[in-house]
């Protein structure tokens, strides 16, 4: 098992996690040795292991609880490991490495905080979980919440995802739908002998085209919303006039809207194409958004030791766990996300031990 220093240099730490190689459903390594160094080198945290999800918190009586959550998994390696360090030209020093954006900086970050803070301003919870890169059925949040829900009481949550050392608040829902037509079938070189039901697409796509996006300032953040097409598909062969096609349509909607409400949104957009029965409306995945909530006492504090750099989270991130539970949650970690999952995957060193500080202030 490898040996985690969490009291090093909160880089070295980074590299050292990149290094246990931690693909989705492969997490106990890395679980392991984050387990061990946790009960081994902090003082005053209970700590639980489930599965591959290990649990950390003070019971120090403090005013308000913080939580930390980051997830131990990352997508599969492609050639980039083990990390390596770099200087370059124009980046600086930089640290390169599966894993180094999505979202192990994140990990060291937190991790070095619960050993070297000796008193604490808030109480804390450390989580971190499993299969987050993955579909979000296996997502090791759901266990906890459904058999451990207690570790998810707090009065603010932070989760290192990616944000280049900003605080990104809250985050957009998502909802996609399929619109379908149907027809009949004929031979093309007899096309008037049938009805063809990639025609009938056309009124859907001209909405879309049309459609003119709202933004919603919540908290001071700007929330840009999105009404797109993402996927069409019809046609049997060359020369087959088509039965059957559709159209996926994804909504990127402002946090301020529930799924409900982004749903008679959506209806009401397509409610034209919708009315004579040719088009069909299909919900195929929905999840509610997060408000940023930086209203809250303690998301404030942190807004305050950030010095107001904070911006809206465009994406959904598993903040949105978290507001569902009524608490205010944001995304802070190093890192650019678009970095994210490619092979080229690197996080600037002097971006680590930024966020290192900034938390620092605000958790003592």
């Amino acid at each position: 098992m490898s040996t985690l220093d969490l009291a090093a240099d909160p880089v070295e730490l980074t590299a050292a996690l990149v290094d246990i190689e931690s693909e989705s459903r492969n997490e106990s390594a890395i679980a392991d040795a984050v387990e061990a160094a946790l009960r081994e080198q902090t003082t005053g945290f209970e700590v639980l292991r489930h599965g591959n999800r290990v649990l950390a918190r003070t019971n120090l009586g403090r005013a308000q609880r913080v939580i930390l959550a980051g997830h131990l998994d990352t997508v599969p390696v492609a050639g980039n490991l083990p990390s390596r360090r770099e200087n370059h030209p124009t980046e600086g020093d930089i640290l390169h490495g599966c894993g180094t954006v999505d979202m192990k900086s994140g990990d060291a970050v937190f991790l070095h905080l619960a050993a070297t803070i000796a008193e604490p301003a808030h109480d804390l919870t450390l989580i971190f979980y499993d299969c987050e890169e993955i579909a979000a059925e296996f997502n090791g949040l759901n266990d906890v919440e459904r058999e451990l829900p207690e570790w998810l009481a707090g009065d603010v949550a932070i989760l290192g995802e990616p944000t280049g050392g900003l605080i990104e608040a809250g985050c957009q829902g998502t909802l996609r739908v399929r619109l379908s037509t149907s027809g009949t079938r004929a031979h093309s070189a007899r096309s008037w002998m049938g009805d063809n039901a990639i025609h009938k697409l056309g009124g859907v796509l001209t909405t879309l085209a049309a459609y003119e996006p709202r933004r919603v300032d919540i908290d001071g953040c700007e929330y840009r919303e999105g009404l797109s097409a993402v996927a069409v598909a019809g046609g049997v062969a060359g020369n087959v006039i088509p039965d059957a096609a559709h159209v996926d349509v994804n909504f990127r909607f402002a946090p301020d809207r529930s799924v409900e409400q982004a749903l008679d949104h959506v209806r009401e957009v397509f409610a034209a194409d919708l009315a004579d029965g040719t088009v069909t409306l299909e919900v195929t995945d929905a999840a509610a958004g997060a408000l940023p909530g930086l209203d809250r006492p303690a998301a404030a504090a942190l807004v305050e030791a950030a010095q107001g750099r904070f911006r809206a989270k465009y994406g959904w991130t598993d903040v949105s766990r978290f507001s569902a539970l009524g608490i205010p949650a944001v995304n802070l970690g190093p890192g650019d996300p678009n970095l994210a999952h490619r092979r080229d995957e690197r996080v600037p060193v002097a971006q680590i031990r930024e966020v290192t500080e900034l938390l620092r202030a605000y958790l003592s």
